[in-house]
Formats: structure tokens, C-alpha cells, sequence
């Protein structure tokens, strides 16, 4: 923009002088005017090259142990992410939807990172039901660790209780996309979910990010070189903002130089649903 400016505060003061040279002046406006359109024409097909390929990187509530670091690597790398969340039990002792988090999420919200549902209780699937119903096992809440058939109702209660309660914490919506704790899912469950308005996202094979894994056996090097290689255009990554069981955290050991490396392979980081706005560079 500077560069625009300059441009045309010389070109003004070109045409604005009267002399005998006017000719000249036409023809060094008009040199200028050929290079400011170069300029611009390269810097459109500078950005296009860079964006060649699309990530979306997402990211689980889990214990919320490594939040605050995710935060801070996406924004000094200037990328968005996706977030699913549920109330689970975060390391802090609280829970992740409680006001004590509610700083946390407000500051993600205005820096134009997007959210889907979790669950409220991070309600597992366990099977299909009967008559169209499904049997789910909540690991948070009253009914935790019972399982309890559900109908498409309180399903979409369960769903919707995520977007009431993100709406009190930041005065803002989630996206209308929600997440089946541990990914498991049937057609039913899908339907449900659609029935009330939430497209269930979830994750390529590349692009689990291993974080859940036993640290002995998968270290962050290992993890790290498989997904910065094995990365493909319309990926969707899954991690989560932390984990009990790893002993050596994944991030922010890995995270950030993952983002680094899929920037030099021509990634940008898009948002979800993949029709969003505002997408990442």
C-alpha cells in the first residue's frame, strides 16, 4: 500500500506542474502507471501461488493443559484454526465451559478462529438404537459413564447445550458444524445431527495429528515428520488443546514447526465449514 501511495502522490505532482514539458511528463506517467500495474499483477499471482493448497486445522477441548500455547502459535503465525468444544474436565481442576475459561474463548473469538460442538458432555457413541434412536455414554455431567439411549430431540439438545453456552461465554454463535466425541459415528447419529442444523466434521486419516499417542512409541519427531509429509491438499488435521495420558506433550513441541513446514510446502489454513470466509493465508 505504501508503495501505491508513492506511485500516485508522484504522478499527481507530475500532471499538477505546468511547463514545457509536457510531454515527457505523459510519457513518464504512463511508465509509471505500466509498473504500478505490474506490481499489482504480481502480487496477485505471489499470493495465489502461495495458496496453492488448503489445511484445516482442527482442535478437540481435551484437557485443556497446552490452550494457552495453541493460542499463542496460531497467532504468531498469523493462522486460524477450528476448535470443537465440550465441558470436559480441563487440568485446571474446572471445567472448559465454566466462566474461568470464558477469557480464553472471548480472546480465540475476536481473533476470528471458528467453533463447533463437541457434545456438552463429550457424549460417546456407543451403538444404534432400536427405533432410530441412538445409545451414547456421556463421560461428563450426571450421567457419566451410563449409557443412555437417546432421540433425535436430545441429541440436538445435547448439541445445541455447546452453542447456548458459547453464546453467554463471547456473545457469538458457534458455526453450525459439530464433532462425535472420538469420532465415532453411524448414519443415524449423522441424520440426527443434520436434522438440527450441525454438518458433523471429521478427520482425514493423515490428518490425525497423534497427539493421543503413547509418547514412548510415537515421539513428537516421528509425529511431526508424518504429518508434515503426509499432508494433503483438503486435509482436515485433529488435535487436541491437551492430553492426560501423553507424557510429552505434542504441542507446542510440534505444532509450530508443522505450521511452518506446511507454509513451505504451499499451505494455507482454512476455516470450517469449507465454504467460510476470512480463510487463513
Amino acid at each position: 500500500m505504501e508503495n501505491l501511495r508513492m506511485v500516485f502522490s508522484f504522478t499527481h505532482a507530475l500532471l499538477g506542474s505546468r511547463d514545457s514539458f509536457s510531454m515527457k511528463r505523459i510519457q513518464i506517467v504512463s511508465i509509471a502507471a505500466a509498473l504500478l500495474l505490474g506490481c499489482f499483477s504480481f502480487s496477485i499471482h505471489a499470493q495465489a501461488s502461495q495458496c496453492a493448497k488448503t489445511v484445516y486445522l482442527t482442535f478437540d477441548t481435551g484437557n485443556m493443559s497446552v490452550a494457552n500455547q495453541v493460542a499463542e502459535i496460531l497467532k504468531r503465525q498469523e493462522v486460524k484454526a477450528t476448535f470443537f468444544l465440550s465441558n470436559e474436565k480441563t487440568f485446571r481442576g474446572d471445567y472448559a465451559l465454566e466462566d474461568s475459561w470464558k477469557p480464553f474463548w472471548q480472546a480465540l473469538a475476536k481473533e476470528g478462529h471458528h467453533f463447533g460442538s463437541h457434545t456438552y458432555d463429550h457424549t460417546y457413541f456407543v451403538k444404534d438404537g432400536p427405533k432410530g434412536e441412538v445409545f451414547e455414554k456421556p463421560q461428563f455431567g450426571p450421567k457419566a459413564s451410563t449409557t443412555v439411549m437417546y432421540n433425535e430431540a436430545a441429541m440436538c439438545k445435547e448439541i445445541r447445550r455447546v452453542d447456548q453456552r458459547f453464546q453467554e461465554l463471547t456473545n457469538q454463535h458457534l458455526q453450525k458444524i459439530w464433532r462425535a466425541p472420538g469420532g465415532k459415528t453411524s448414519p443415524t447419529l449423522i441424520r440426527m445431527g443434520d436434522m438440527c442444523g450441525y454438518q458433523h466434521i471429521g478427520w482425514a486419516p493423515a490428518g490425525f495429528l497423534g497427539d493421543e499417542l503413547n509418547s514412548d512409541k510415537y515421539p513428537n519427531q516421528m509425529l511431526l515428520e508424518k504429518a508434515s509429509k503426509g499432508t494433503q491438499d483438503g486435509d482436515i488435521t485433529m488435535a487436541h488443546l491437551g492430553i492426560w495420558s501423553r507424557k510429552d506433550p505434542w504441542a507446542p513441541a510440534v505444532l509450530e514447526q508443522l505450521i511452518v513446514n506446511l507454509k513451505q510446502r504451499g499451505f494455507c489454513f482454512g476455516l470450517l465449514p469449507k465454504n467460510s470466509e476470512n480463510q487463513s493465508k
